[in-house]
């Protein structure tokens, strides 16, 4: 007992370093105090040989123990540390595994299996890190470890708690407090996830990715003094970039110092005259200060050095159409149309033809192949008709009368799918069915009046019906909605801001 407490006592301070090499260390220097005195001369001798990292020596003599002891679990787990140390970490395993069938608790083989499971990236570690916190439950290392795994598999619920609980431990330790805070943003706790933030600052206070990630969390939490004060020295250190330029606008918009953002936007955009989110952005600020004129030529910049951008045209047919320049809003909203169709897709769909890498063939045979077993799903079936759509099946064709058959049963089935009925909308313009296309229209909009698509194609199909009475009201209202979703998309790029391509895993703790 007095030996198994010492090293549990000893275990307990392993809990403060990360780097596995010093784990052998202290595991040996633990067993060294730990041993009782018939085993006392051979760990003593294996932990020497361990600290002279003469592992084959250590190995032999672990060998050599376990023949007179064969359930010493002390040897196995130094045979353990020592197979460890000559990366054959199968063997290791091996070694602690024998030792905690001999002693479930046993806490130094516990970490060191932990560790390696650890290492391997594997699921494994979390049962042994999991007892681990139960004999040990203000451990920070497990706690870490812990979080680390449950941030790889998306727990971001399970992650933070652990992460909390590893404290100051994480203060150096910059990709798990971007796991950490990563994981928080996830969750929506955009206070806890700045506090976290400012840490990787603190560590790296002149990183202008740090500080940009820190003030577009500020930002989200409605906190945009304190953004711009994260950015200023970036501003001021002369080496500044676009990026930091768009995001200090931003806050200094928000801030209500509108003179400041448009400056900077500005400075923003002679760094990066092709960059079209910034021509969108002062787009927005023309908007919210009704200087639509003065929006509409700084697009028009824009437009004249990318043609190709739809959010260009987007952009200004917003502002056209707060000028009442009904027929230059459309034309506009057309040309975005024209350079962009997959806009009009749904969120199902294009979640689809993601997962196809953008490849509509390789979409379409995916949905058919799901509807040979669901043929009465609504969704299916309209996301056949869309991409059909999209694929610009032409009037008359067998790929044509599927996709109008496939749009009339998901609206027969499901009578509210707006985005449904956006699409046989389309396909009846298409076939000259002006008058259906803008009865489907007017229904998809009586199930969601913000459908953006649906406004769309009702504009069309009165102009071709030769009704423009309702189209100002209308291009009214589309312009209010791409409003709308411009301010989604600003969230939702500071969202990616801090996600990046994916927030790296964290590395083995060191």
């Amino acid at each position: 007992m007095r030996c198994q407490h010492r090293a549990r006592t000893c275990g307990r301070t392993l809990g403060h370093g990360w780097r596995p090499a010093g784990l052998a260390i202290a595991i040996t220097f633990c067993f060294g105090l730990a041993a009782d005195a018939s085993a006392g001369d051979q760990v003593d001798a294996i932990s020497s040989a361990l600290r002279a990292r003469d592992y084959d020596r250590a190995i032999e003599l672990t060998r050599d123990a376990l023949k007179g002891s064969p359930n010493d679990v002390q040897i196995w787990t130094l045979q353990g540390i020592a197979f460890s140390r000559t990366g054959d970490n199968t063997a290791a395993l091996a070694a602690y595994r024998r030792a905690l069938t001999l002693s479930p608790d046993y806490i130094p083989a516990l970490e060191g299996a932990a560790q390696l499971q650890y290492q391997a990236g594997s699921r494994d570690a979390v049962p042994l890190l999991t007892h681990l916190l139960r004999l040990r439950p203000d451990d920070p290392t497990g706690h870490a470890m812990l979080a680390v795994l449950e941030y790889r598999d998306g727990n971001c619920q399970s992650a933070v708690g652990h992460f909390a609980a590893a404290g100051a431990l994480l203060d150096s330790e910059l990709d798990a407090l971007h796991a950490y805070g990563t994981c928080l943003v996830r969750l929506k706790q955009l206070e806890d996830a700045t506090w976290v933030f400012q840490r990787t600052v603190a560590l790296r206070p002149d990183d202008a990715r740090e500080r940009r990630l820190l003030a577009s969390i500020q930002l989200m939490a409605s906190k945009p003094r304190e953004a711009a004060d994260t950015l200023t020295p970036i501003l001021e250190g002369g080496a500044v970039d676009s990026d930091t330029l768009e995001l200090a606008s931003s806050a200094y918009e928000e801030a209500g110092d509108t003179a400041r953002a448009v400056s900077t936007l500005r400075q923003a955009i002679l760094l990066d005259p092709r960059n079209p989110n910034l021509y969108v952005d002062f787009a927005n600020i023309a908007f919210a200060h009704q200087s639509f004129q003065v929006g509409i030529d700084v697009v028009n910049d824009g437009i004249s050095l990318q043609p190709q951008a739809a959010s260009l045209y987007l952009a200004r047919g917003v502002l056209y159409v707060q000028l009442a320049e009904y027929d230059k809003a459309e034309a506009d909203f057309e040309k975005a149309n024209e350079l962009d169709p997959k806009q009009s897709l749904s969120a199902a769909a294009q979640g689809l033809a993601a997962v196809e890498a953008n490849d509509l063939d390789r979409a379409l045979a995916t949905v058919r192949k799901r509807l040979a077993s669901k043929p009465e799903d609504p969704l299916l079936l309209y996301v056949q008709a869309d991409i059909l759509a999209q694929k610009g099946v032409e009037p008359g064709t067998p790929d044509f009368r599927t996709a109008v058959s496939s749009a009339r049963k998901a609206v027969a089935l499901r009578p509210s799918l707006a985005p449904a009925r956006s699409v046989l909308a389309k396909l009846y313009l298409q076939a000259g069915q002006t008058q259906a296309a803008i009865g489907q229209c007017r229904k998809a909009l009586a199930s969601d009046p913000n459908d953006q698509t649906s406004v769309y194609r009702l504009i069309q199909a009165l102009r071709k019906a030769g009704d423009k009475s309702e189209i100002p009201g209308l291009l009214k209202r589309l312009a209010q909605l791409r409003e709308q979703a411009a301010q989604q998309e600003r969230e939702r790029y500071r969202y990616k801001l801090v996600e990046g391509e994916r927030t790296p895993a964290p590395s083995p703790p060191r």
